[in-house]
């Protein structure tokens, strides 16, 4: 029988669905090349850049600046997808309130403009204050998440490494025990037959008592 506090099948897979690539960018993540520290630069840098509205660029503008700054490429490249289809909206929305706000720009934007991605683009293109509140608030609001991004990725990374260097470590000492057992295991059977030579060389052995 069925426990009725059981999940139902078809929301299981819609979950997996939705988690799948979130679980797959973050093991690609966790088995990216690199220092943590330079991983870590490199995902708060890309996360800074993500902020910015000029997305479609965000890679663009990522990649060349990790090389300048020495920084992990691919993490950067993986931190700017944290600004999607899906999260620009929203992104977008609260960069320019706050940027307006600093610089005292007159909001002609509200949250009932939030339709759809290619709603907010046709505000942006006709609406050049509204890049420049973006810009303001992305930088504001990006520099916040890019520190607080850096140590999260330096404690994840730095800890999966110390992980695995954990696991080659006892790999290593394993296989060279057995590699000992192997020897010792070769080497009694040479041994017992010098034992018995030796016991059949010795005179002693073969005297007869008095």
């Amino acid at each position: 029988m069925m426990n009725k506090k059981s999940t139902p099948p078809q929301a299981v897979t819609k979950e997996n669905r939705l988690l799948a690539p979130l679980v797959r960018t973050y093991e690609r993540f966790l088995k990216i090349r690199g220092q943590p520290r330079e991983i870590a630069l490199g995902f708060a840098l890309g996360l800074f850049v993500g902020m910015t509205p000029f997305i479609g660029l965000h890679t663009v503008m990522a990649i060349p600046l990790a090389a300048l700054l020495k920084w992990n490429k691919i993490s950067a490249a993986v931190a700017v997808w944290f600004t999607n289809a899906a999260t620009a909206p929203f992104i977008y929305s609260i960069t320019y309130v706050v940027g307006a706000r600093i610089a005292g720009i007159n909001q002609v934007f509200s949250w009932k403009n939030v339709e759809s991605l290619s709603a907010v683009y046709r505000l942006i293109l006709h609406t050049p204050e509204m890049i420049w509140a973006m810009v303001i608030g992305g930088v504001i609001l990006g520099f916040p998440l890019a520190v607080a991004g850096y140590y999260l990725a330096f404690y994840v990374v730095g800890r999966y490494q110390e992980k695995i260097r954990i696991k080659r470590k006892e790999s290593k000492k394993l296989w060279s025990r057995k590699r000992k057992t192997g020897k010792r295991k070769r080497s009694v059977p040479s041994t017992v037959k010098e034992v018995l030579s030796t016991g059949n060389n010795n005179p002693s052995s073969h005297q007869e008592p008095p």
